[in-house]
């Protein structure tokens, strides 16, 4: 898509048809864009200069103005619908014009969603934020998107429901509270206790919690309110609880003993997403949070095992040499010819005497990897936790839960943070001669997002979920010819089968305090000879409450005396998560919102997270809901900046749509920077990132604009490099559509009343024109819309609006207003009904991608006779085509009046700069009487459009008049535009070799291709359009030819003439 801050101004058109020298345009257009800058800022200082004198001179002191301006829109009381000024300003402010609609629009319910509406129903869930969160720029993308194709639905006729809620983000909201708590009060989580801490991040929650939502609203999404829900409100809560127990009545949720990823700062598992891997080439120190000192990563150290019964020693590597405590085994390839005598024995434990046997495993070990031997931590490495099930060797886990050594480490260690440990292992393995060095290694270090600590795998007990059986059916309902599930772009359906058929059961318990409690109790019986809860796995009850787990257990335990305690821990944020399209819409209960809008139509979201939320909601849904949760999944690209880099903190380009929307000085970027947790060299070098990408700061953009381009940017494969300068281009574009309509009502008039019907057959050229082109524009928005293809509809309203609409309708009707001719004054009404006809067309084609603007302009337009105007665009019908307008004949015409106008216009681009703007007489050299018919009924057109004193027709045999420089529109049409004094010979001789040239090349290229071995074997029709264009290349050529011949002819007579009168 056109960038459009690289455009015309209106008094300066560009065309369609053809395409000029792209330099040369790239020049023009910035400057122009430039210009109407310098002019907003004008206006915008002078608008600001104006309302200052209003309030008196004194700051902060409103002065009573009895009379507001014009131009000026009175106040409007919160809710009501937005009391316009009686004169249109003379420039766009987005401030101003997005001041008011949307808390009418919300107040008018025209969001809200009715179940039994018997409208066909289209369902988007918007994905819950978290409620820790504010809004960032793909939280922006996701909202321009959906609001999008929901308003376009809205506007199609759908009883359209797009539900808002929140995340209560597990892990992300306890760190908010702790730290908080910490920071107030110097208390821990602990030294409060689960139940008033818990209190305490509900109170954060009712205070801060939210505002994301809010800012929704600044950007103008339509989101139903009424149904705003939130993951741990009672009916979420409820449903999460359902879905638990029937899962695991079903066998498909059980607790069992494996390894998790465990951050030793939160105390809790984590999820995959919530790990993110630090690749390490060599010997690196990294902080860690809790250590003084950095730590040391990207190092494999080496020690010997002393063999039992003095046969030696064996040699293994390791990058976490403390995870050497919990060792219970050595592995050995059985063929490796090295180790053959050692099969069967064992190596001794030089710090617990512990045995350890030698076992031989061709899955795990590779024998030209290091010496081949490979120490074994069952209870803290994943490949060495499989090796221990399937040698049933001993777990044994040598860490507490913040990262200690416990006492199975041994006296020597027990107590020493892990890090530390490991420098402690380095000096005792030396000082027992059992150190054999140590080797630069490159490395994967998984980090926790939210804490940067190293992640741990810890052997616990944890509930997990089978998906095995789920996520088949979630595969069937993507992969199979029947699908049922389409996603969007195609190529991740090949990701969602590789997750899905590599998938592992799903760890589902965290060891928090906010989040939804396990419905598991724990009966602690009388007389169990273990009395730590959880250390038989037969003990625990699956219910909806305790009363319901209290019969359970007298009816397992009958005759026992038993104690239940509940489950201390939670379920992970994303099973809440993977339940939202059911339980927003009240499942568990068969509710009329669930009957009327399940399964939900789309869903919208990021492709990183395709497997963690997309495929858990499909599994979930199709489990619990008897059906898929939507029937199409649409993937947005992620958003980098302009130079492709991920937004980062620390490289200060993180944008904030809201800082796009209002502006924000430099200043108030580095502020902002300021006020986070970056160290001072960070913080260095955020603010020179800043000052590189945003010298004077980020320009008020509006909300529209914003829109717009981030839809627009959708295009760019999997990733978007946001430029703020292409959003600040649609700011300008805003002003450019101001303007079309300031112009329109300039001319309709205070009296102008629509007409009920349009006769497309009487309308003149021009008007039939733009009805025809706007039917196009029309069509392809909606394919591409339904499609999901949002650049190309961006793109097809964006160039109707520009390029056709202001650039050359509003240009070429102009004659109709200004004129006296009685021709021209007759067909003015036709051009007064047909712009309406296309800005009210227009503007709801645009209003999906931007509200605002369109609501704001769309209420000035005159309402049509006979008919009850809607009281908001957005609850009018969105455009549709109509036949009768679409003329592929009038569209020709026009191409060939724009490739003439394009053409004149080249050739005034080489005036000098005080002669281009003059009137001038031309002349249009046909070689057919089709063409020169064409040109003769369009002067009227051409002239207006390429600025010509008069055009006069020349036949094939007429001689153009000397003094005239030429072009070449085809092979049928040469222009050519009278200069002032005498004809620079060489130049336009030059011009014409240089055309020359260039239609040659066109031509080899084509004979190239057209004598290649195996072309008569190309289609017919590629065969047939290929010898056409090569003809009408000739033709060009021998129009070159001609003209050269007639140029030099002119030439030649001119300087006889000279000599003659001399």
């Amino acid at each position: 898509m056109a960038d459009p801050e690289k455009m015309d101004l209106p008094d300066k058109q560009s065309t369609s048809s053809t395409v000029e020298d792209p330099e040369k345009k790239k020049k023009k257009e910035e400057k122009a864009a430039q210009k109407e800058q310098k002019k907003l800022k004008a206006a915008q200082k002078a608008e600001a200069a104006k309302n200052q004198a209003q309030q008196g001179s004194k700051p902060g002191k409103m002065k009573n103005v009895s009379c507001a301006t014009d131009d000026v829109d009175p106040y409007t009381p919160s809710g009501e619908k937005k009391q316009l000024s009686s004169q249109m300003a003379k420039q766009y402010n987005p401030v101003v014009v997005e001041n008011s609609w949307y808390q009418w629009w919300e107040k008018s319910n025209f969001f809200v969603a009715d179940s039994s509406s018997t409208k066909p129903s289209f369902v988007i869930v918007l994905p819950p934020p978290n409620v820790t969160g504010a809004l960032h720029i793909g939280h922006a993308l996701t909202a321009a998107i959906q609001d999008t194709i929901i308003r376009w639905r809205r506007m199609s006729g759908y009883n359209t429901l797009w539900v808002p809620g929140m995340d209560h983000a597990g892990i992300a909201t306890q760190v908010v509270v702790e730290k908080k708590i910490m920071r107030e009060k110097q208390l821990t989580r602990h030294d409060l206790g689960r139940e008033n801490f818990v209190a305490e991040v509900w109170n954060w929650k009712d205070e801060h919690g939210g505002t994301i939502l809010k800012q929704l609203r600044r950007l103008g999404a339509s989101l139903d309110w009424s149904r705003e829900c939130f993951t741990m409100d009672e009916k979420r809560s409820r449903a999460v609880t359902e879905a638990f127990v029937r899962l695991h009545e079903e066998g498909l949720i059980y607790r069992d003993l494996r390894l998790v990823n465990w951050d030793c700062v939160l105390r809790t598992a984590i999820s995959d997403i919530e790990v993110e891997y630090l690749d390490i080439k060599e010997r690196t120190l990294l902080k860690v949070p809790g250590y003084k000192k950095p730590v040391e990563f990207g190092v494999l150290t080496s020690f010997a095992y002393p063999l039992e019964g003095g046969l030696g020693e064996i040699v293994v590597a390791t990058t976490r040499v403390e995870t050497m405590l919990g060792d219970t085994a050595i592995a050995v390839h059985p063929e490796d010819p090295r180790y053959k005598h050692l099969h069967g024995k064992f190596a001794i434990h030089p710090f617990n005497d512990r045995k350890l046997p030698i076992v031989c495993d061709a899955i795990l070990v590779d024998p030209k990897f290091g010496t081949g031997a490979v120490k074994i931590t069952p209870a803290h490495d994943p490949n060495d936790f499989e090796v221990g099930k399937r040698y049933n060797l001993e777990f044994i886990n040598i860490f507490t839960d913040d990262g200690m050594i416990n006492s199975n480490g041994g006296s020597t260690f027990v107590g020493m943070p892990r890090f530390e440990a490991r420098e402690a292992l380095n000096k005792a393995l030396q000082e027992k001669g059992l150190y054999r060095g140590a080797k630069n290694n490159e490395m994967r270090l998984g980090i926790c997002s939210r804490t940067n600590d190293v992640i741990e795998p810890l052997i616990k007990p944890q509930w997990y979920v089978n998906c095995k059986e789920m996520a088949n059916e979630a595969l069937t309902a993507v992969m199979s010819e029947e699908r049922k599930i389409e996603i969007i772009p195609r190529q991740y359906a090949a990701e969602w089968r590789r997750w899905l058929e590599n998938i592992r059961d799903w760890c589902i318990s965290r060891q928090l305090w906010w989040g939804h409690r396990i419905p598991a109790w724990y009966a602690s019986l009388e007389d169990d000879q273990l009395k730590e809860v959880g250390a038989y796995s037969d003990h625990w009850v699956v219910a909806r409450n305790e009363e319901e787990a209290q019969v359970q257990a007298r009816v397992l335990f009958a005759g026992k005396k038993f104690q239940l305690s509940q489950d201390p821990d939670v379920l992970d944020t994303w099973f809440s998560s993977g339940l939202f399209p059911l339980s927003v819409l009240g499942w568990p209960d068969d509710t009329e919102d669930l009957r009327a809008f399940y399964p939900t139509a789309v869903l919208e979201t990021g492709h990183d997270i395709l497997f963690f939320w997309v495929a858990r909601m499909v599994m979930l849904g199709s489990k619990l809901g008897g059906d898929v949760p939507f029937r199409k999944v649409y993937l947005h690209p992620m958003i980098r900046d302009a130079h492709g880099r991920k937004m980062s903190k620390s490289l200060g380009n993180v944008v904030d749509p809201l800082e796009v929307i209002t502006g924000i000085s430099l200043e108030g970027l580095h502020k902002r920077l300021e006020e986070g947790n970056l160290d001072l060299s960070e913080l260095q070098i955020a603010k020179e990132g800043q000052r590189k990408d945003f010298p004077t700061g980020i320009p008020e953009c509006g909300a529209d604009a914003l829109r717009f381009a981030l839809v627009s940017y959708t295009a760019q494969s999997d990733k978007i490099n946001l430029d703020i300068q292409r959003v600040l281009g649609y700011r300008l574009w805003c002003n450019k559509l101001w303007n079309a309509v300031r112009f329109a009502m300039s001319k309709l008039g205070d009296d102008y009343t629509p007409p009920s019907k349009f006769v497309y057959e009487s309308l003149p050229f021009s008007c039939q024109w733009i009805l025809s082109v706007l039917n196009k524009a029309i069509a392809k928005t909606v394919i591409s819309l339904d499609s999901f293809e949002f650049s190309d509809a961006a793109t097809a309203v964006y160039s109707w609006w520009q390029f056709q609409l202001c650039d050359i309708f509003i240009e070429v009707i102009k004659p109709y207003f200004y004129s006296n001719d009685p021709t021209l004054i007759s067909a003015r009404k036709s051009a007064q009904d047909t712009l309406w006809l296309c800005l009210d067309n227009g503007l709801r084609l645009l209003h999906p991608f931007m509200p605002f603007v369109t609501e704001e302009l769309w209420q000035r337009l005159p309402s049509p006779k006979d008919s009850a105007r809607k009281e908001s665009i957005m609850i009018c019908e969105y455009p549709s085509v109509t036949e009768h307008w679409t003329s592929e004949k009038v569209e020709n015409e026009m191409n060939l009046v724009e490739a003439v106008v394009k053409s004149y216009r080249s050739l005034r681009a080489d005036l000098p700069a005080n002669e281009r703007n003059e009137r001038r007489p031309a002349f249009a050299h046909c070689q057919t009487g089709e063409v020169a018919e064409t040109i003769k009924v369009h002067e009227l057109e051409i002239s207006t459009l390429a600025n010509l004193s008069s055009l006069q027709v020349l036949r094939e045999n007429d001689d153009p008049p000397a003094g005239c420089s030429v072009s070449i529109v085809n092979e049928n049409l040469s222009v050519y535009l009278k200069l002032q004094g005498t004809i620079n010979v060489i130049a336009e001789r030059e011009k014409l070799k240089k055309k020359r040239e260039e239609i040659q090349k066109q031509c080899d290229g084509l004979n190239k291709i057209m004598s290649a071995s195996g072309y008569q074997k190309s289609p017919e029709n590629v065969r047939k359009d290929n010898q056409a264009k090569l003809e009408m290349l000739m033709q060009q050529l021998s129009l070159c030819e001609d003209t050269t011949q007639r140029l030099e002819k002119a030439a030649e007579a001119s300087e006889n003439g000279a000599n003659g009168t001399e």
